[in-house]
């Protein structure tokens, strides 16, 4: 059980993930970075927001230190080898606090896929999720067209646990959401 409050009283950290990638807290001068990522057709396609705007990323972004503030999520950008742009990003939502549960997301921007950036970043968070905070499970899910993001999943150590039928609608119609697990070791 995380009490309540234990995470909005210290600042969210920065992590690090198999040397490669740095994890930190978003910033203003992100929105660049950020509405270059969304204009990628694969974000697109994977994901509900549009930010198409300097004001929409500068809101997102807001809305993340928010959601670390009332404990809802932790919103990191991913950047590479001490660069300051954020080539993608990685979120734990809290969904379920008194028994440590939640679910982890992630994208990465083209310019950084297929180097296992999004692997590392995901690695970092579900470690510090177990190590520092004291969760028990972590859940990912993604459409079973999605087979990046399963791979990332799964090189991350979380293993298949079932698929939800047309669990999600995608701008295209209903998907299957494939769901993987990952549980603190004991």
């Amino acid at each position: 059980m995380i009490a309540a409050g234990s995470i909005a009283e210290r600042a969210q950290p920065s992590l690090t993930g198999g040397g490669m990638v740095k994890l930190r807290p978003w910033e203003v001068a992100d929105h660049q970075a950020l509405t270059d990522a969304f204009a990628d057709p694969e974000i697109q396609l994977w994901h509900f927001v549009r930010i198409d705007s300097q004001i929409e990323a500068e809101e997102w972004i807001a809305q993340t230190w928010a959601a670390w503030r009332s404990e809802a999520a932790a919103t990191w950008a991913i950047v590479i080898g001490g660069r300051p742009e954020a080539v993608g990003r990685v979120s734990l939502y809290f969904h379920d606090l008194r028994n440590g549960g939640g679910e982890v997301s992630y994208w990465v921007a083209p310019q950084a896929r297929g180097a296992g950036v999004a692997t590392s970043a995901l690695k970092a968070v579900t470690s510090w999720a177990f190590e520092e905070l004291g969760m028990h499970r972590l859940e990912a899910s993604h459409s079973t067209a999605n087979p990046a993001s399963c791979a990332v999943a799964t090189n991350a150590g979380f293993e298949a646990e079932g698929t939800r039928v047309s669990a999600l609608l995608h701008e295209d119609g209903w998907h299957d959401m494939h769901v993987h697990r990952s549980i603190a070791p004991t």
